[in-house]
């Protein structure tokens, strides 16, 4: 991944057109019982994941919670293992086990995908406080919604946060709703951001419909941390265009709402600019457009075609080597015997 000095505008408007056109996919497949669970989407809101990882390194860290298809693909996991993870496919990103909610690729420093609101941000912490301890100068990039804001893990990780001086950029994704539940309703505050000032940790207000702007204040943000670790707060106004997941109607807000927000549609704002400043022609855009949609169909291809987890791996992850003895599963036949070369379960292990 390129240093943000170097990233290509067209380059990011090609990303944001991908994200969508997974996302439209996505819910053409649920809606056709190829995949299932939950499945959040991230229409509307593409301009500030693509904004964010624009202004890091690809050493860096980003992890994120249960919308976080489009943070995988930012990121660089390709779309093929993020439809496959959709499927529940061994080719996915977390090798079917994971889900929507539950993408994971370490090659590419995305940490998740994490479905209980706000447990992974404590673990955004940690990543950050391993920074600092190792002496390095990564920085870990946190997203959230607005609906963790009022949950005690973000209030404990900010403490420590500060604390610590650690290099991490929280990053309020708000998207007005906290599942159907208006910001407004649901936080005391006017301003997300005046939770963090609480903290004593600097925080700004950013249209995340703006791709620039976004990248931009991400990498002035970034590039002071670098040089002095310390945590910094993004409050990120966006807006999704479908409901909280696939199934909710969001009868909760009005169309006229709605169709506010879609005339700002952050794919056309950026469109717009790169074409009056004559860096894309319609043409140019269309032929994006037109690969993207080829890509994310050969993944939904590649999904359909990939093989089923094996039944043995059922337990992979869940439990520790030797937790389940044969004969405790649920299924007939006995768990996995540990790898090869694997050490010796704890004996003591419950």
């Amino acid at each position: 991944m390129q240093p943000v000095e170097q990233r290509d505008e067209v380059e990011m408007l090609s990303l944001m057109l991908l994200i969508r056109r997974f996302e439209e996919r996505a819910s053409q497949q649920y809606q056709a019982q190829k995949i299932g669970g939950f499945c959040h989407l991230y229409i509307g809101q593409e301009a500030l994941v693509t904004g964010a990882v624009a202004a890091i390194r690809s050493d860096d860290y980003v992890i994120t919670a249960y919308r976080d298809h489009a943070h995988a693909l930012a990121r660089g996991t390709s779309a093929d293992a993020c439809m496959a993870e959709l499927f529940g496919k061994e080719t996915g990103c977390s090798r079917g086990l994971g889900g929507s909610m539950h993408f994971f690729d370490r090659k590419n420093h995305m940490y998740g995908g994490h479905a209980i609101v706000a447990a992974h941000i404590p673990l955004a912490v940690g990543l950050a406080f391993a920074i600092k301890y190792r002496g390095e100068d990564r920085v870990t990039l946190c997203f959230f919604g607005d609906g963790a804001i009022n949950q005690g893990a973000f209030h404990e990780a900010l403490n420590l946060a500060a604390l610590y001086k650690l290099p991490i950029v929280f990053i309020c994704e708000n998207n007005l709703f906290a599942m159907g539940t208006s910001v407004k309703r649901s936080t005391s505050l006017k301003q997300i951001v005046d939770r963090a000032e609480g903290y004593d940790i600097p925080g700004e207000i950013i249209d995340g419909m703006n791709f620039r702007e976004v990248r931009d204040k991400v990498a002035e943000i970034v590039d002071s941390i670098r040089k002095e670790p310390h945590p910094a707060f993004l409050e990120m106004r966006t807006y999704r265009y479908r409901g909280h997941s696939m199934s909710d109607p969001a009868s909760y807000r009005t169309k006229q709402e709605l169709e506010k927000y879609r005339l700002d549609d952050p794919i056309t704002r950026l469109r717009a600019q790169l074409t009056r400043e004559g860096k894309l022609t319609n043409e140019q855009f269309d032929l994006l457009d037109k690969r993207a949609k080829e890509t994310v169909l050969a993944a939904v291809k590649f999904a359909e075609k990939s093989p089923q987890p094996p039944l043995d791996t059922l337990y992979d992850y869940t439990y520790a080597d030797g937790a389940m003895e044969p004969g405790s599963s649920p299924t007939e036949e006995p768990r996995q015997k540990q790898r090869e070369g694997a050490p010796s379960p704890n004996t003591n292990s419950p």
